[in-house]
């Protein structure tokens, strides 16, 4: 990837201006998807101290998809706007991975769910800040400091359920194994992200599989996890064909702004 430019003028290539549209509207899906998982847990964590630290995660996500959000729509330039985009698409138009869509279950299947993301998240932000797109690569460098956060929480709580007792290793193990089968779509190159890698945008997902699978490693063998066999590998959410608890999510948090069209506080 070349060092940050001076930006994408979408008006200078229809083709490429609808890739970049797309490219930063499935990270934008993946972070807004997975901020409305951990808020429902808000009020709901196993301690006071893990209810605030979900929330601050979920806000932290949000911040980063708002940011993506409004500049995909300064991209797509049809005047739509962030919270269009968050609460006006329908299932199918949605391109996030499946792996942030899946339902919370108990707490240590959040924290693999959040973990997996994570290992990906990170190189993936670090790599985004050498995008020679010039929003792209600021969005990533203001998410990176937090993106070494979350991973650190997440690898923390994972190695104290996996080197814990009994029980909270089985929970950790069976989680993992339920949620490995929607890693694999993290790192599918597609005509888009083609694109994306040879404008110098984004970064071959072969580098990022190789971080992934560095930080996956270290944190299963000190958590005391056996990492599971890859198999078959669950896909199609980039394509907005998604598992059937998007729409459930959706119809909650969409709720309000289709109810009363164009609310505001």
């Amino acid at each position: 990837m070349s060092r940050p430019g001076t930006g994408f003028d979408p008006r200078s290539d229809p083709i490429m201006s609808t890739a970049l549209f797309t490219y930063a509207l499935r990270l934008g899906d993946d972070l807004l998807i997975l901020s409305h998982r951990l808020g429902e847990w808000c009020g709901h964590g196993p301690v006071l101290e893990e209810d605030i630290a979900l929330a601050n995660r979920a806000l932290d996500h949000i911040g980063e998809a708002r940011n993506l959000y409004d500049y995909a729509v300064k991209v797509e330039g049809k005047g739509r706007t962030e919270d269009d985009l968050a609460y006006l698409r329908a299932e199918r138009q949605f391109v996030n991975t499946k792996l942030v869509e899946q339902p919370n279950g108990d707490y240590a299947h959040t924290i693999v769910r959040s973990f997996l993301f994570d290992a990906y998240h990170l190189p993936l932000a670090e790599a985004l800040t050498r995008s020679s797109d010039a929003q792209i690569a600021a969005i990533a460098a203001k998410a990176v400091k937090e993106a070494q956060y979350h991973l650190k929480h997440s690898s923390d709580w994972l190695i104290r359920f996996g080197d814990g007792t009994e029980e909270s290793h089985r929970r950790a193990q069976e989680a993992l194994d339920a949620l490995w089968t929607y890693t694999g779509e993290l790192f599918v190159q597609d005509d888009v992200h083609e694109a994306m890698v040879k404008a110098g945008i984004a970064p071959d997902l072969s580098t990022i599989k190789q971080a992934f699978d560095a930080t996956v490693d270290r944190v299963l063998a000190e958590a005391t996890l056996k990492r599971p066999a890859d198999g078959y590998m669950m896909s199609g959410g980039r394509q907005g064909k998604h598992s059937e608890h998007l729409g459930f999510l959706l119809a909650e948090m969409q709720y309000l702004q289709r109810a009363y069209p164009g609310a505001e506080w």
